[in-house]
């Protein structure tokens, strides 16, 4: 698989705020003031499964969930990461991580469907977008 042809899926578009390319996936923040929520999606055109990658890509993604994963539990002091590649709405690969705190409004279950979506606060997504760059080194 290749990155020709490549493009974000409109619904994950219009639900994120653009981080950075990384290697291998573009990084999104899900703008959901609710959760601290990272996205990551490999820029491989067709790839609907963690399998549709070769084996390289597949490496490179697992380095880049641990990366992401490390950078938004540093940034954030959360409890606990959540990590999934569900894909029911949105059949395009891509991986969440999102960071839960033991005192979040739907601890200690899913997140997803679980709260309507928050608007972030003035200025507070381009903070925390400037954070998750710091912190990736971007």
């Amino acid at each position: 698989m290749s990155e020709t042809g490549w493009s974000l899926h409109p619904q994950l578009a219009a639900d994120t705020v653009p981080v950075c390319d990384l290697a291998l996936s573009r990084l999104l923040v899900m703008n959901d003031a609710n959760f601290p929520w990272l996205i990551l999606v490999p820029r491989r055109a067709g790839a609907k499964e963690v399998f549709d990658l070769d084996l390289a890509d597949s490496i490179m993604l697992f380095k880049e969930v641990g990366f992401v994963s490390n950078a938004l539990k540093r940034e954030t002091q959360c409890d606990k990461l959540n990590l999934a590649a569900i894909g029911n709405v949105v059949a395009q690969l891509h991986i969440h991580v999102v960071a839960r705190r033991r005192d979040d409004a739907v601890w200690p279950k899913p997140v997803w469907g679980a709260l309507p979506r928050r608007e972030y606060k003035a200025n507070a997504m381009e903070r925390f977008v400037g954070a998750i760059r710091r912190r990736v080194g971007r």
